[in-house]
């Protein structure tokens, strides 16, 4: 026999249901600004010629992929991570500004997408990819685009200057925790 212990609550269901609601959001959101922002980056190589080889959503073992137009798309298990492969050597023959273009045209489709979806989720979101994508961390789109301009401005792969920017963002940021930590 069932008794009225069992049976969720009108509050239980309504919880239930925002939280189905956010998980679903935050999802489709970070799905949606991961592969808008890899879009950006592919159609400004496509723009500056620039060969794209491939184009995927996720990390790990392939689930899913076919051929287009030269480009091998693909879907892979863990859905966190998108990207696009291009031809590196292509896109360092291209004047300064086309390389930077496509390497800034990702953070500039998020900048769009956040004023565009401003006071969301979906922007904010938007926002904050676009800013962490700006910061000199190793394989960032800023710290990529800091390398092209060092090496044009030194016109050649300088090590010292190469580690020492890759460095900074790590020592910049252990110098904001110590601040944080230690002020008092």
């Amino acid at each position: 026999m069932r008794s009225d212990r069992d049976e969720p609550t009108r509050t239980q269901l309504c919880v239930l249901f925002h939280m189905n609601t956010f998980a679903l959001n935050f999802i489709v959101s970070f799905a949606s600004a991961l592969v808008l922002h890899e879009l950006g980056h592919f159609l400004a190589a496509r723009v500056c010629q620039v060969p794209v080889t491939q184009a995927g959503f996720g990390w790990g073992p392939r689930l899913f992929s076919f051929r287009a137009k030269e480009v091998d798309y693909q879907l892979r298990a863990l859905p966190i991570g998108a990207y696009i492969r291009m031809d590196m050597q292509a896109l360092q023959r291209r004047p300064l500004v086309q390389q930077l273009f496509v390497l800034l045209a990702g953070v500039a489709v998020n900048f769009i997408l956040s004023a565009l979806a401003w006071g969301t989720f979906f922007g904010t979101l938007n926002l904050v990819l676009a800013v962490a994508n700006l910061f000199p961390l190793y394989q960032q789109d800023g710290w990529k685009s800091g390398m092209v301009i060092f090496r044009r401005v030194f016109r050649r792969p300088t090590p010292l200057v190469d580690w020492s920017f890759t460095l900074s963002a790590g020592v910049l940021a252990l110098t904001v925790v110590a601040s944080h930590l230690f002020s008092c």
